[in-house]
């Protein structure tokens, strides 16, 4: 899944507020975003938070074979994994460029620096050396991967303890952690990536640059340092020409703040070191703050039940006793009732309109006596026929009309008979109509 572009407007506001000094998170051009380091419950795992961008880091070791040219120095193996899960834009399966370059970038700074003494990690030269797996995951992606990602790094390089060996002749003894302590790996400096952002061809500089900062700069510069000066690995990308004294200006302000992440490194470590060795609780869950994971927890409220029927009594007691309330039926005309006060009936008024259509009823009697004559002319005709002839059969009712036809003669009597009851339905439907308009009269 390709990432979303930023549109022209929200291009136009970032670098009409980097020209104004000013950015989205408040930030000053130099400031650096909250570091945050936690461990987890073992040695060698750790999460470091850089704002929004979360790295965990863990550490792993394996005896192995060594290298051919190298027979007396153990292995160090950095491996850093974009999830989708940090952001859509990464595609689980496929290493996209700027992975390559994070990795290549990494094994320069803390590999080939010297950074850890790879010939403490041998331990018969030429047969077994020990292997250092460094295992990065993007959690979160919001700008500056690298730096993240360094001090994930060097801090879980820092919190490892690997297992104790000894040697006797040719064999190898591997102990537990219970059998003896894990011994922690020889460190001689921690270099720290810290990165610069440029825009408008160098004209403005950032430090710490967002995710949405570093999709308009024009060019990115990345220095590698301890907190003794020393310059481990420096890399410019963007195709951006700097001069000499940006370079400087960027190399003392990362002295400046490679020494405040390097202090603060030290403090998290130490802190975590006491916790363990008092037996307090430690991993990440006791990092998180509890208002994130219960933020609408209440304090537990004392609550005394043993004279709670006593209590009951004596409120049942001084309560009133409720009213005895029974709705009396009214009678508001002969053949209705009713209960409680409510609206009032109208049943009486149906009885006179019943009157009133029997009366018109009456009066149309007369219209419909010639229309009956027609009707009992039909039924003798179909008495006749039956006892002439049983297998013709004709219904009177309106509903079923059944008509066996076989002689002829049957036929020109079932017209007058379905003639007879269309004439009936005609004057029914008119005698209808003109009550409807008496009504309404």
């Amino acid at each position: 899944m390709k990432e979303t572009p930023l549109s022209n407007c929200e291009r136009r506001f970032l670098l009409r507020a980097i020209e104004e000094r000013q950015r989205l998170d408040g930030r000053q051009s130099y400031d650096y975003r909250n570091l945050r380091i936690s461990f987890g419950a073992d040695y060698g795992c750790c999460i470091v938070e850089l704002g929004r961008t979360r790295v965990l880091g863990q550490v792993s070791c394996e005896l192995v074979s060594p290298k051919l040219n190298r027979a007396t120095e153990g292995i160090l193996f950095f491996n850093l994994e974009l999830s989708p899960m940090a952001a859509p834009a990464f595609e689980p399966g496929r290493q996209p460029e700027l992975l390559v370059k994070l990795n290549r970038l990494l094994e320069r700074c803390l590999r080939n620096s010297k950074c850890i003494d790879t010939e403490s990690l041998c331990v018969v030269a030429g047969v077994k050396v020990w292997q250092i797996r460094v295992d990065l995951h993007l959690l979160n992606h919001d700008g500056n991967i690298i730096d993240a990602a360094s001090i994930a790094a060097i801090v879980a390089l820092c919190h490892f303890r690997r297992p104790d060996v000894s040697v006797q002749g040719e064999e190898v003894t591997l102990y537990t952690p219970e059998e003896r302590d894990p011994v922690p790996l020889s460190i001689h400096h921690m270099p720290i990536c810290v990165s610069f952002a440029f825009f408008q061809q160098g004209t403005y500089l950032l430090v710490d640059p967002s995710e949405r900062e570093e999709r308009v700069m024009d060019g990115l510069l990345v220095i590698a340092m301890n907190k003794h000066r020393e310059i481990c690995t420096i890399q410019s990308s963007g195709g951006i020409m700097l001069l000499k004294d940006q370079v400087l200006r960027c190399s003392k302000i990362t002295g400046v703040k490679v020494a405040e992440i390097t202090e603060l490194i030290q403090k998290a470590l130490e802190n975590d070191r006491k916790v363990r060795k008092e037996g307090g609780k430690f991993g990440f869950a006791e990092s998180i703050p509890n208002q994130k994971i219960s933020a609408f927890k209440m304090e537990r409220a004392p609550v005394d039940t043993n004279d709670v029927e006593e209590q009951a009594e004596e409120i049942i007691t001084k309560a009133d006793p409720p009213l005895d309330v029974v709705a009396k039926p009214i009678l508001r005309m002969p053949g209705t009732a009713q209960i409680g006060e409510g609206l009032e009936n109208s049943w009486g008024d149906f009885e006179e309109s019943e009157r009133e259509e029997e009366e018109e009823g009456n009066s149309d009697d007369a219209t419909t006596s010639g229309g009956q004559k027609m009707e009992t002319e039909e039924i003798n005709i179909v008495s006749k026929t039956k006892k002439d002839d049983d297998t013709i059969i004709l219904s009177d009712s309106e509903e079923e009309e059944i008509v066996i036809l076989e002689p002829e003669e049957t036929h020109k009597k079932t017209r007058t008979h379905t003639t007879a009851k269309q004439e009936n339905s005609s004057k029914k439907a008119f005698n209808k109509k003109r009550k409807k308009k008496r009504a309404t009269r």
